[in-house]
């Protein structure tokens, strides 16, 4: 999860310092208006760009950890599954030394007490 919130926080510093760049280099940049306006039109056109690109960057990385996450669930379950049949496995080999111990304690005892 933290992941997802780094990558969030970059993203938005990512954008905003294209933009506050975007800004500082048209309020300082000696161009008539049309000029500046064809230069606002391409560099809001490249920041689009990087911004999609970025997006889909994230996207894929998001999906890749999906998938491991949904393989080492799968594995965690296995392997969950296996132990509780092991236990499982175990108790009842106990419970049935437990029950046959206590079968020839009452056979040692005397017939009445069976």
């Amino acid at each position: 999860m933290s992941d997802r919130d780094e990558f969030g926080a970059f993203l938005v510093g990512f954008v905003v310092g294209g933009l506050t760049g975007a800004v500082v280099a048209l309020l300082f940049a000696p161009q008539s208006g049309e000029e500046t306006r064809a230069l606002i039109k391409d560099k809001s056109i490249e920041l689009r760009d990087k911004v999609q690109v970025t997006a889909e960057e994230a996207l894929a990385r998001a999906e890749q950890l999906a998938t491991e996450a949904r393989t080492r669930a799968e594995e965690l379950t296995r392997e969950a599954r296996a132990r509780a049949e092991q236990l499982a496995s175990e108790v009842r080999e106990r419970g049935k030394s437990a029950i046959d111990a206590v079968r020839k304690s009452k056979k040692a005892d005397g017939p009445e007490s069976v």
